[in-house]
């Protein structure tokens, strides 16, 4: 995997926040980081060259004039706000199954190489897997690595933010089950159906000592663009990325290609 930069000169991370999606139920991660990069009218300052991804190229999907419609993009692009000290990796087609594992060590070591302060994974589990427990209360999750904890410290808790529960997890603190349901099994495994590679990106995290915090959502196939501005929303009170007046949602801005996200309509031909 190789970073190539583009025409932007800002190319250092070092002390930046990393926020990226996970390929996982409903692409919610995705349509959240959609969200941020329109709102912020991030600047595209390089790509992910990488034979773990489904290869892609389209045309720009967040372009707000006709002279930059047609620039071109792929399957990883980053985009940055120097001001905010915000990076945000936007990944748009899934993993090819063969390679999860090394896609997410090849991410981790790039993470560990750019010198991010703190990365976020933005991520979905799906809702009819949940066990009892999980059904109470709030759909929203996060898990911290080790060294996350160190930077943000209680922060989360205070915030009233609902961690992944302590289930004999002696290295971590997070809501498991046992690999067979109904079974017991006394060795507990980190659970997160409809995931995709955060479980792999968030356990190399730990290995590597990286400051990592994965926050997601229970949810089910569909429309899933009420449940990325919920995820955001819940994100924004943490990291505060746009300005919201008190009891009031922030204002984010639908880019231009969430017209075309379930096709371009039935043809009237058809009738």
């Amino acid at each position: 995997m190789m970073f190539v930069a583009t025409e932007c000169t800002q190319t250092s991370f070092k002390d930046f926040t990393l926020i990226m999606p996970a390929i996982s139920v409903g692409n919610v991660g995705q349509l959240a980081v959609d969200l941020i990069v329109s709102t912020l009218n991030m600047c595209r300052v390089g790509y992910i060259h990488t034979d773990c991804l489904i290869p892609m190229a389209g045309n720009n999907p967040y372009a707000t004039f006709a002279e930059n419609a047609n620039d071109l993009s792929t399957n990883a692009e980053v985009y940055s706000s120097p001001e905010l000290r915000l990076a945000v990796l936007q990944i748009r087609t899934p993993i090819i199954q063969t390679k999860s594992k090394k896609f997410c060590k090849l991410m981790v070591s790039w993470i560990k190489a750019s010198g991010f302060s703190r990365t976020v994974l933005l991520s979905s589990s799906h809702a009819y897997q949940r066990d009892d427990q999980q059904l109470l209360g709030s759909p929203l999750r996060y898990l911290q690595t080790p060294s996350m904890q160190k930077v943000t410290g209680d922060r989360l808790k205070e915030m009233e933010w609902r961690e992944m529960e302590r289930r004999e997890m002696e290295w971590r603190e997070m809501e498991t089950v046992s690999a067979f349901p109904g079974v017991t099994d006394p060795e507990q495994r980190l659970y997160i159906p409809g995931g995709g590679a955060t479980k792999g990106l968030f356990t190399d995290s730990c290995a590597e000592d990286i400051p990592m915090a994965v926050v997601l959502i229970f949810c089910s196939e569909g429309d899933n663009i009420p449940d990325a501005f919920t995820l955001l929303n819940h994100l924004n009170t943490w990291l505060h990325l746009v300005d919201a007046p008190a009891q009031t949602q922030p204002k984010w801005r639908i880019p231009a290609s969430w017209r075309l996200l379930f096709g371009s309509g039935i043809p009237p031909a058809l009738f």
